[in-house]
């Protein structure tokens, strides 16, 4: 039985339906297919609906008020009901694919040869929405009973008609927690460099489904075993075997360490499915790999934050992340060790630093590293309770003295301004003065006119 839908994907799935019903109220053949199907073939509420039909695209534009031609040449068309878009596409086969992308051109066919063209078997599934028949030609509803990733037909040649395809069959195996099928697994291995062809913006949307989703761990795992992840993320494959001291990482190694993170990232509450802390997690320590030093007294790191700093900055700019993105997983990293220190802060620069933009990430990001390791959380809960019994004035106490008044005082315009005003708020953040008097007795007596 389907697990029940929340409302809103309830009004989404009927207007789905109702898409599917002009269409054959009009003579035309149309389906659910895709990721909608296998899901609800696995009793999981679906995101979204795609649809195909026999119509082509004029006639997909003819028959709804609201549509766009995003593809029409590729038979595409996005019909919008409400304020949400519904993907139609008009059945189709495909000539040669010779960009590793695109087909060099399409014919518009019938149901069949539309499903033969798809990537995974459990993709290649048609259903009628009014009945819930569901129409295999590829042998989808076994697979998603045995839970296997196969291509269909030959994977060399689905896998060489688009190459993204070689890590989309890693992130649905690992999102729905299947096996890949050892024939395509083989030619996964086989056509590992080929993923460097494919955009950075396309590698950038599934990487981040992968670790965005269910089942990172197991996506980067396998990206590792089939040799994707040296093509892909080779900063990150060095991380492999550079071992760290047993007393502070019993988990093993550097890349352990990280999968464990990427096995504990929240899944509900305010920060599941964040991008940035996902990276954050996945790049905090790549530093590691080319700092590790060993004498007498041990292993160290001295200096991985920066240098992980560097090779991040490398990934994200590599990977066309925007540059918001890019400078809050940067932030991650240069913060991530500060933690350590904490108890031991003045009270200014302890508020300071819990009150810095995106400063739940950075906790966030440290209850995962000490999970991923020695599990010791009294830092991160330090922080907790100093936040819990901190206020807003507290943490951004009013101005008790402004520009205007510090020339009132008699201080001439320019930089000094802004130092007393530091220096005031520190005080305020300190405890240590908390009157417009006070104020302007510690910058009398502190300042020369």
């Amino acid at each position: 039985m389907q697990k029940p839908m929340s409302k809103e994907s309830n009004n989404i799935r009927q207007q789905a339906v109702e898409i599917v019903r002009k269409l054959k109220m009009e003579g035309f053949e149309a389906y659910f297919v895709g990721g909608c199907v296998r899901d609800f073939i696995r009793n999981v509420p679906p995101d979204d609906f795609d649809i195909v039909t026999s119509a082509h695209p004029e006639q997909v534009m003819a028959i709804f008020p609201r549509t766009v031609a995003v593809g029409a040449k590729f038979g595409v068309v996005t019909v919008i009901i409400g304020s949400h878009p519904y993907e139609v596409a008009t059945f189709r086969s495909d000539d040669v694919y010779i960009d590793g992308r695109r087909p060099s051109g399409v014919h518009f066919s019938t149901s069949l040869e539309d499903v033969l063209r798809r990537d995974f078997t459990v993709n290649g599934l048609l259903m009628n929405p009014e009945t819930e028949e569901v129409i295999d030609h590829v042998g989808g509803l076994g697979d998603i009973e045995k839970k296997i990733i196969r291509t269909i037909g030959d994977p060399d040649k689905r896998f060489n008609e688009d190459y993204l395809r070689i890590l989309r069959a890693v992130r649905f195996a690992a999102n729905l927690n299947f096996e890949i099928d050892p024939a395509t697994k083989d030619k996964i291995s086989q056509n590992a460099a080929k993923i460097k062809q494919i955009s950075a913006e396309r590698l950038q949307a599934e990487l981040n489904k992968i670790l965005t989703r269910a089942g990172a761990r197991r996506g980067f795992e396998l990206m590792a075993e089939m040799q994707l992840l040296p093509e892909m993320l080779p900063e990150l494959d060095r991380l492999r075997g550079v071992l760290q001291p047993p007393l502070f990482h019993p988990e093993g190694d550097v890349w352990q360490h990280t999968l464990m993170m990427l096995d504990l990232l929240p899944t509900s509450g305010k920060l599941a499915n964040n991008c940035q802390l996902a990276w954050g997690a996945l790049l905090h320590d790549t530093g590691k790999a080319v700092t590790r030093t060993q004498d007498e007294k041990g292993v160290h790191f001295y200096g991985h934050v920066r240098a992980g700093e560097e090779i991040a900055s490398d990934i994200l700019l590599r990977l066309r992340f925007s540059r918001t993105d890019r400078e809050v997983i940067i932030d991650l990293i240069h913060y991530h060790m500060m933690f350590m220190n904490v108890q031991k802060m003045r009270k200014g620069r302890l508020k300071r630093f819990l009150r810095m933009p995106d400063f739940d990430l950075h906790l966030e990001l440290h209850r995962l590293d000490c999970a991923a390791s020695h599990n010791m959380l009294d830092n991160y809960e330090f922080c907790r309770n100093q936040l819990n019994n901190l206020d807003e004035d507290d943490l951004h106490p009013p101005r008790l003295l402004n520009g205007y008044d510090l020339i009132a005082l008699g201080f001439a315009p320019g930089k000094v301004l802004g130092e007393i005003l530091r220096a005031l708020e520190n005080m305020q953040l300190e405890g240590k003065i908390a009157t417009r008097q006070e104020a302007e007795k510690f910058v009398l007596e502190k300042w020369n006119k």
